[in-house]
C-alpha cells in the first residue's frame, strides 16, 4: 500500500509523531480518569470544609463553641481517645498534606474509614487538643490503590498497543529488506520498491537494487565466460578423441589418454554445473519420493546398489532438475567411495508448526576427519586424505548451493561403524527451523 502524502516521509518525523501521539493519548486517558474519579475533587472540597469548620470553632468564644460543636458534630478528644489512623496509600498522605496546607504545617490528622468513620485533627495553630470530625460515607470512602493501578495499567497497555502499531509500521521496511536479502542469497532475482518507503530507506533500497543488479550481471558474465571456455576446450578434446579412435594401436597408453580426455570432459561439465546453479529454473510442486526413485533407477542397473527407505512426503515446491543433480552427486560420491551398501532415506521431521524434509544418502566407505567436515563444502576442496578420488572438488559445493536455493542446508556426518551420512534438510514451509537436526 502506498504511503499517503500527508504521512511523514522520514524515520525522524515518524518517530516524533509516534512519541507525540502516545504522549497525548496517555494524557487524554489520564484526564478521563480524573474526570470520572470524583473522589479526587470531593476530597479537596471536604478538606476545605473541615478546615473552615475548625477555624470557626476555635475562633468562637467558649459559649458559642459548644453550639458550633453540636451543630457540626464536633467532639473534643483527650488522651487515649485518639486512635492510630488507618493508611490508605496514597490518599491518607494526600489528605494530610491538604489539611496542613489549610491549617498549618504542624497539623496532625488521624483518619479511620471503618466503623465508626471519623477524622481526628490536631491544629496547634488554631487551638490545643484534638477534635473528632464526623466522616460521611461518600467523601474519603475508603478508596483502594487498585483502582488507580488498574486505570494506569490500562492506560499503559493502550499506549503500548498504539506504540506497537506505529513501531510495526516503522520496522516494515527493514523486514522487507531482510526478506529481500534472504531471497537474493538463495539466488532469486529480487528488487525493492522505493516509491512508498521513508526517505532514509529510499537510498538503502536503491543501493540494494544496484547491488542485486551487479551480482546478477557478474553471474551472467561469469557463466558466459565459462561457457566460452568450455566450448573452446571441447573442440580440441573432441578432435583428440577422434584421432585416438582412428589409430590402429591397442596400446594401454591410448586407453589412458582416452580416459584422461573423458575426465577433462567431466571436469568441464562440473564447472558448468557449478556456474549454472539452476537459479533460473522454475519452481514446481514435486513428489520427492518419485523424484528419488527416478534418480536412483539408473544406479541400480543391472543390479541393485542403492537401497531406498522412503516415507510418505507431501509434494512441495522444488527445482526438479537442480534437485536431481544434487541427489545424483551425493549418490555418485557414495558409490565411488563405498562401492556398495549405499542407502537413500527421506522422511518428514520437525513439529507441525515448522516441518521439514530430511533427505539422507548413507554409505559404509571411509570416513572423513572431523577437522575437514567444516571446509569440505567449499569449492575445490576434497576430502581425499580419507576418501581418495579424482575430481575438481565442486560436487559438494554444487550440493550446498542447490540446498541453499531451496532454503535448506546440507551436512556430512561420520557414521558409527564407519561411513558417511550426507544429510540434506529442506523446509516444507517458508523457512528451515533453527533446531533442525
Amino acid at each position: 500500500m502506498k504511503t499517503p502524502l500527508w504521512f511523514p516521509q522520514s524515520f525522524f518525523a515518524r518517530t516524533l509523531w509516534l512519541v507525540l501521539i502516545v504522549v497525548l493519548f496517555s494524557k487524554a486517558l489520564t484526564l478521563v480518569y480524573l474526570l470520572m474519579n470524583e473522589d479526587v475533587l470531593v476530597d479537596r472540597q471536604y478538606s476545605h470544609g473541615v478546615a473552615l469548620t475548625l477555624r470557626a470553632y476555635w475562633a468562637a468564644d467558649e459559649e458559642n463553641r459548644d453550639k458550633i460543636a453540636e451543630a457540626a458534630g464536633l467532639i473534643r478528644v483527650t488522651g487515649s481517645g485518639v486512635p492510630e489512623g488507618e493508611q490508605h496509600w496514597p490518599y491518607s498522605e494526600i489528605y494530610q498534606r491538604q489539611m496542613q496546607a489549610e491549617l498549618g504545617e504542624d497539623t496532625e490528622v488521624r483518619l479511620r474509614i471503618h466503623a465508626p468513620p471519623a477524622l481526628w485533627v490536631n491544629a496547634p495553630s488554631l487551638g490545643p487538643g484534638w477534635l473528632k470530625v464526623p466522616l460521611y460515607p461518600h467523601p474519603l470512602r475508603g478508596q483502594k490503590i487498585w483502582n488507580v493501578l488498574g486505570w494506569f495499567l490500562a492506560i499503559g497497555l493502550l499506549s503500548t498497543a498504539s506504540a506497537w502499531i506505529f513501531v510495526r509500521q516503522l520496522n516494515q521496511p527493514l523486514k522487507r529488506l531482510v526478506f529481500a536479502a534472504r531471497q537474493l542469497g538463495q539466488g532469486r532475482s529480487v528488487r525493492l520498491p522505493i516509491s512508498d518507503t521513508p526517505s532514509e530507506m529510499t537510498e538503502v533500497y536503491r543501493a540494494f537494487n544496484q547491488m542485486a543488479e551487479d551480482v546478477e550481471q557478474a553471474g551472467r558474465e561469469r557463466e558466459l565466460m565459462l561457457a566460452g571456455v568450455s566450448h573452446d576446450l571441447r573442440t580440441p578434446l573432441t578432435r583428440l578423441r577422434l584421432s585416438l579412435s582412428l589409430l590402429d594401436s591397442d596400446s594401454e597408453l591410448s586407453d589412458d589418454m582416452v580416459r584422461d580426455i573423458e575426465d577433462m570432459d567431466a571436469i568441464l561439465d562440473q564447472f558448468l554445473a557449478f556456474i549454472r546453479d539452476g537459479r533460473d529454473e522454475p519452481v514446481e510442486e514435486v513428489d520427492l519420493a518419485d523424484l528419488v526413485r527416478e534418480v536412483v533407477a539408473p544406479f541400480n542397473q543391472p543390479h541393485e546398489r542403492v537401497r531406498l527407505c522412503l516415507e510418505p512426503i507431501p509434494p512441495f515446491p522444488l527445482r526438479r532438475v537442480s534437485l536431481k543433480r544434487m541427489l545424483g552427486n551425493l549418490i555418485g560420491n557414495a558409490l565411488h567411495h563405498a562401492g556398495k551398501g549405499v542407502e537413500v532415506a527421506a522422511y518428514v521431521s520437525g513439529d507441525e508448526s515448522a516441518p521439514y524434509v530430511v533427505l539422507s544418502v548413507l554409505d559404509r566407505g571411509a570416513g572423513i576427519d572431523e577437522s575437514e567436515l567444516e571446509t569440505i563444502f567449499n569449492p575445490f576442496i576434497r576430502g581425499d586424505r580419507a576418501r581418495g578420488g579424482k575430481g575438481t572438488g565442486l560436487g559438494l559445493a554444487i550440493v550446498k548451493r542447490i540446498a541453499a536455493q531451496h532454503g535448506g542446508n546440507v551436512e556430512l556426518r561420520n557414521r558409527s561403524g564407519g561411513g558417511i551420512e550426507a544429510r540434506v534438510r529442506l523446509p516444507l514451509g517458508l523457512l528451515l527451523p533453527r533446531n533442525a537436526v
